[in-house]
């Protein structure tokens, strides 16, 4: 498993993460999602994302009792913090002080470990002072509860005025995680300028774009059964936006160049978001151990600049690249 360094730190982690965002805790039953970690370690990757809304909380519990009786030295175990948790109270969502401090400690209990390498800011908070929120991470770290911090769907003005402050606390502001594929690339334009010139990497998610790109979704046909875009519990909502039969039908014609490159297309597009220097990682989830396996295979892959000026003649025309796409929303406007 190749391993990256994470932003301008010594942190090394592995190019491909294993995330269990709407699958541990609910899509999937504990026995298989802990198979999934199992493949995961098995295949190298050391590097574990979750967060403490995943399932309302529950995901978190799945992965910690998974990694039990890993030696912890060898993991990088990160989480997150905005979303609402428990009975979605007013002060169980967000990025005050308040917030931050309790949801550190039941994200730590939950996962089984004395501190995560990484803690993550899900979200901006716009209303919560943003000195607010950084001497609370700062004091998380002081603590020794988290290692390191990073943030989520930040903007590039977010994460600048964001570093800023980590600076000024010297505490250590590493990562940023946004969703990045060859389909959703909203963060080349600003995003990854800024973060590089900062020190800050990518951590990026969907990196197949919710299964889309994996080609199992085919033009003028109805999803396959079982597949996130059949799933009420979430899954179907993400896909939705991808089920477009042009954007199908492009995926489709990226076959040829996969094949040639001797990969399968879930492996392209992995090996796609990594070609990016930004980019520390690329987290994929699984329902199954086998799936795992197939994913790993893109790290370390090299892809010539044929291939990838190859892959954007057939997509240009349906790329998101948008910097106004990356949205936190205000807290008011989801939870009154």
């Amino acid at each position: 498993m190749e391993k990256r360094t994470l932003g301008n730190s010594g942190l090394k982690i592995s190019a491909i993460a294993y995330g269990n965002w709407l699958t541990h805790g609910s899509q999937v039953e504990e026995e298989a999602a802990t198979a999934c970690v199992r493949q995961a370690l098995e295949e190298g990757i050391t590097t574990f994302d979750t967060a403490d809304t995943y399932a309302n909380t529950a995901a978190e519990s799945v992965l910690g009792r998974a990694l039990a009786g890993e030696r912890r030295e060898g993991l990088e175990i990160f989480t997150k913090v905005f979303w609402p948790t428990g009975p979605g109270g007013h002060n169980d969502h967000g990025l005050s002080r308040k917030h931050i401090f309790e949801s550190i400690d039941g994200s730590l209990r939950r996962l089984g470990t004395d501190y995560v390498d990484l803690y993550q800011a899900h979200r901006y908070d716009h209303e919560t002072p943003l000195e607010e929120t950084m001497l609370a991470f700062a004091d998380v770290v002081r603590a020794g509860k988290a290692l390191y911090i990073g943030v989520s769907e930040w903007r590039a003005e977010e994460i600048r005025a964001a570093h800023e402050l980590a600076r000024e606390l010297r505490v250590p502001l590493i990562s940023n995680q946004p969703q990045y594929s060859m389909l959703w690339r909203v963060i080349e334009e600003e995003v990854v300028p800024t973060s590089r010139a900062l020190g800050l990497s990518q951590i990026v998610w969907s990196p197949i774009a919710q299964g889309v790109l994996t080609g199992k979704y085919l033009p003028g046909q109805a999803p396959p059964m079982g597949s996130r875009a059949t799933d009420e519990k979430g899954g179907a909502d993400m896909v939705k936006r991808w089920l477009d039969d042009d954007v199908l039908e492009r995926v489709q014609r990226l076959r040829p160049i996969a094949e040639d490159a001797g990969l399968s297309l879930a492996q392209l597009a992995v090996a796609w978001v990594l070609q990016n220097d930004n980019v520390a990682a690329a987290i994929i989830g699984a329902s199954r151990p086998e799936q795992v396996t197939e994913n790993v295979k893109a790290a370390g892959i090299r892809l010539e600049p044929a291939v990838m000026a190859a892959i954007d003649d057939v997509l240009d025309a349906v790329v998101t690249t948008d910097p106004g796409k990356t949205v936190s929303p205000r807290r008011s406007e989801l939870f009154g």
